[in-house]
């Protein structure tokens, strides 16, 4: 069995008895739907498919156990929204724009209905999410105009609302703080508990899920393991990150990796004084993202910064170097001067999938059969079950609402990334000045010269993002 500590604080929770493997696949079999992945898109594909279709044959492949990915791995958020989302709806007319909004900010509460009716337990709560202007006052600066960016694209307070630092303090406590904005389309779960749940669930309406069955390449319509293959009308690769592995489909995405640390269990004396009673999520509002949550075991959770290999390689070993979790401590510090002595209990990290012009997309390869999603930018919790409805509906061929949401493309639309070494070198720049930025505004006896430069650098970066 896998080390489930190796994994995630999430997987490690579970109790080992539940991530014994299923049985791999031994043979051939025929299905309607063949999906290669059991993460969130791929389960979510399923429940949405045997919950409209309950007649269909439906398989799902993973190489190693369900949750192994990034839905065990991930920050924990579901998010009303998508990475990219005012580039992504920039071309749509006012009315068809609010009715794909609403279609996103209804993500956490569509995840929160699913729970209920099936009665999964994942500590699903929907506490809303705070941008913080924490660490110095450029931050405000630019979280204040991103508010407005959101007011004028239809965005009222019961969407985002500007705190000020009294109406913060009331909710999360951050040293030094200048406000935040605060939504509430955003709950955190227990990600790996989630995804087991929905394996769980999803072998219970009928669909056949083989674990340890990773899937050399589709050949045809037909998903080939090294002991049998499956063939059906649909193929669904739900691998994101992983997709460059897969044979005889295209990698859409490029990977890169999310890193996370987690506290030992707080006492409540410190929660007192942190806040976060409700559920909320956190984010330090930098170029550098940052984000966190109160687990439902008290910990204090924090994702910092990521990493890109050359060629895009996957990362395989998430056992944190003394480096990458003293970053992240010295920020959680940085925030959290009153968690000076706590242990950190666990470090770990994941691989993710990026889409060139930074939002998701669903590849639609009619003529092979092919559907594809990914893309997500670190905010696939919420998006991964949008993307799973919304193939289950091209699959069954009634879209409706979810028609409108340009994010359908086809294979010869699909943006590439640019070639190494461009990408590695392009990365790099990116990230170098986004953390030059972050040392100076640091700083509070920077000169202002340097810091405008530090910000017109670091902003002149990130719109080669897009």
């Amino acid at each position: 069995m896998l080390q489930a500590s190796k994994i995630s604080l999430w997987m490690d929770q579970l109790p080992a008895e539940s991530l014994r493997p299923r049985a791999a696949l031994r043979g051939s079999l025929q299905a309607d739907v063949v999906i290669i992945g059991a993460g969130y898109t791929g389960l979510w594909t399923a429940y949405y498919l045997k919950r409209s279709q309950p007649a269909l044959r439906v398989v799902v492949l993973e190489a190693q156990i369900a949750g192994y990915g990034a839905s065990g791995r991930n920050g924990g958020w579901v998010m009303g929204e998508l990475a990219g989302e005012d580039t992504l709806l920039a071309g749509l007319d006012a009315a068809t724009r609010q009715r794909c909004q609403a279609l996103l900010r209804d993500i956490p509460d569509e995840v929160g209905r699913v729970l209920a009716r099936e009665r999964l337990d994942c500590d699903y709560r929907k506490g809303g999410v705070l941008y913080c202007a924490a660490r110095y006052p450029e931050q405000e600066q630019r979280l204040r105009a991103q508010l407005a960016d959101w007011q004028r694209h239809g965005h009222g307070d019961a969407d985002f609302r500007w705190l000020d630092v009294p109406a913060l303090q009331q909710q999360l406590r951050l040293a030094g703080a200048y406000g935040a904005v605060y939504s509430p389309h955003v709950a955190t779960i227990q990600p790996a508990r989630l995804v087991r749940e929905l394996a769980r669930r999803v072998e219970e309406m009928g669909v056949l899920l083989f674990e340890h069955s990773p899937v050399l390449r589709i050949e045809g319509r037909e998903a080939v393991t090294a002991h049998g293959r499956v063939s059906g009308e649909w193929l669904v690769p739900a691998v994101e990150a992983y997709a460059a592995s897969l044979g005889g489909v295209r990698s859409r995405q490029i990977a890169v990796q999310s890193l996370i640390i987690a506290t030992e269990p707080l006492p409540q004396a410190l929660w007192d004084d942190i806040g976060l009673a409700a559920g909320q999520a956190f984010s330090d509002f930098g170029h550098l993202v940052s984000y966190g949550q109160r687990s439902a075991d008290n910990r204090l959770i924090l994702g910092a910064r990521g990493g890109y290999r050359f060629g895009g390689r996957l990362r395989q070993s998430f056992t944190l170097s003394a480096a990458e979790v003293g970053q992240r401590q010295r920020l959680l510090l940085t925030l959290f001067p009153q968690l000076v002595g706590v242990r950190i209990s666990h470090g770990w990290g994941g691989n993710l999938g990026m889409a060139r012009g930074f939002h998701p997309q669903i590849v639609v390869d009619r003529e092979r059969g092919i559907l594809q999603a990914g893309g997500y930018g670190g905010e696939g919790v919420g998006a991964s079950n949008l993307a799973g409805r919304t193939m289950a509906a091209l699959i069954g061929g009634e879209m409706g609402e979810l028609a409108l949401l340009p994010w359908l493309t086809t294979p010869a639309a699909c943006r590439q990334w640019e070639p190494e070494p461009l990408r590695w070198l392009g990365y790099h720049a990116i990230l170098r000045s986004f953390d030059w930025e972050d040392r100076v505004l640091q700083r509070q006896q920077s000169p202002v010269w340097q810091r405008r430069l530090a910000q017109r650098l670091a902003a002149g970066m990130a719109g080669l993002m897009q």
